[in-house]
């Protein structure tokens, strides 16, 4: 049933583009979000940092142990020994432990004998130096915790990077057809004009040069626009890249659809870029940042656990003991098993030296932190002056086209009166050429730096996660 409404609903997405021809910005980045398959892939970099920390945590998992041996032989037993235990590991270096003993045997070692209904143990174990504010066990599960909200925030970059390689694209693809159009239109001028010349020799009153040079002026715009139409059809399809179907079925676009040649009047709407969101974007909020910041506490949690390595091991450890169960609650404190046990390295060159390369790694993304920093401030400085620059920067060529438009009309009249001539207006229209183009461009790069800043801000995260202990 959802396969048959993704179809239907794709139906009617063609078969709107087959009415209005237009594929706006706002409804190109809608498909991309939703059906892309990086995009899509990118959600697995989380769920790998889920099932790191679910693995983590399986360390604080209780354990059931059961020991059984027996030696039987020429109709003697020699033992029978049986060992059940439960064990409940907690965050800091202590250990519940329930034990349950029971052993018979002509040949059993003495300190193995007990009550003939067995014999029950409750106790705990406790490190009491090393491991006890932090081990092993704690620190795999801080770090898987990190590990986990470092991999959102990478997957976040992931599909920020893909929507910015495709709105990219997008605009592109718009440049191209505003080139195609552009030679388009200069095409059918040299048409008509080839036309009038022709006319005008015909008539007596112009050159046959004249038609040399309106037929030559007339190829060219021809050869012109086949490029445009070719570099055009090449960034269609790179577009098309980015359009999917559910199931990862490429999405091939129609010939007769086009882009949305008032994106730029309605850019900021489609990437919601406004005064208040950009007033509030901090370098420390970047998910880069954020992701580095997260890879620092892991590296603070490993220097944690080396400089604990370098503490004695002091493990005790105490179990009453009791043959019934029902006696567990009021147990006798005359009856028990405990042990004390320490370890101590003479020189510690071992924990010292993995100290020592943890404070190095700190070091280095200390190093690391501050260059992105550093980088990230200038893109955004640099992203502002651009989109300033390149406004006025159209602005100015949006007048030089309508100056170059009268000129060559001008050229057209005076030419018609006989009193100009075809050079000078194909001089004048060469230039109006290159001032389209170049306005063309520069829209084009006043466009991408808007995406470089909705970029930005879709990299910013204001939540302030802390770690969960």
């Amino acid at each position: 049933m959802k396969k048959l409404f993704i179809v239907c609903y794709f139906i009617s997405f063609i078969s709107l583009f087959s009415q209005n021809n237009v594929l706006s910005l706002s409804e190109y980045i809608g498909y991309v979000k939703e059906f892309h398959p990086i995009v899509k892939q990118a959600k697995l970099v989380s769920s790998e940092g889920e099932i790191k920390l679910l693995k983590a945590r399986g360390a604080f998992d209780p354990k059931i142990s059961v020991d059984y041996d027996r030696k039987k032989f020429k109709k003697t037993e020699y033992y029978d020994k049986l060992n059940t235990t439960f064990k409940i590991p907690t965050w800091y270096g202590v250990e519940f432990k329930a034990n349950y003993e029971k052993n018979t045997g002509i040949f059993l070692n003495p300190e193995a004998n007990v009550p003939e209904q067995g014999l029950y143990s409750a106790g705990v174990s406790v490190s009491l130096a090393r491991g006890l504010l932090m081990n092993t066990r704690m620190a795999t599960l801080k770090q898987a915790k990190l590990y986990t909200q470092q991999a959102n925030a990478k997957q976040r970059l992931l599909v920020n990077d893909i929507l910015y390689d495709a709105i990219v694209t997008y605009f592109e693809w718009l440049k191209n057809f505003e080139t195609q159009n552009t030679y388009d239109d200069f095409l059918k001028n040299a048409t008509s004009r080839l036309e009038i010349v022709k006319k005008s020799f015909e008539a007596g009153d112009k050159p046959a040069v004249d038609t040399l040079e309106a037929n030559i002026n007339f190829k060219s715009r021809q050869l012109d626009l086949e490029k445009a139409k070719l570099v055009y059809i090449k960034s269609k399809l790179k577009l098309a890249n980015f359009l999917w179907l559910e199931d990862n079925l490429p999405l091939e676009l129609e010939d007769n659809i086009i882009p949305d040649a008032g994106t730029l009047t309605s850019i900021d709407a489609s990437l919601n870029i406004n005064n208040e969101i950009i007033s509030n974007l901090n370098v420390n909020n970047h998910l880069k940042m954020k992701s580095l910041n997260y890879k620092k506490e892991s590296l603070l949690v490993n220097k944690r656990l080396k400089f604990n390595n370098l503490l004695p091991r002091i493990d005790l450890e105490y179990n009453f003991l009791t043959p019934k169960v029902n006696e567990l609650v009021n147990f006798d404190t005359n009856n028990y098993k405990g042990g004390l046990n320490v370890y101590i390295p003479l020189f510690l060159r071992k924990e010292r030296a993995e100290l020592k390369l943890a404070k190095l790694k700190l070091q280095d993304i200390d190093f690391v932190i501050s260059a992105n920093k550093m980088d990230l401030n200038n893109k955004m400085r640099s992203i502002d002056n651009e989109i300033s620059s390149t406004d006025k920067q159209s602005k100015i060529l949006t007048n030089l086209v309508v100056d170059y438009q009268k000129l060559v009309k001008a050229e057209e009249r005076m030419f018609i009166l006989g009193e100009g001539s075809l050079f000078r207006i194909n001089y004048r229209e060469v230039k109006l050429i290159e001032t389209r183009l170049k306005l063309i461009d520069t829209i084009n790069k006043l466009l991408k730096s808007k995406a470089s800043l909705y970029k930005m801000i879709n990299n910013q995260d204001n939540s302030n996660k802390k770690i969960i202990q």
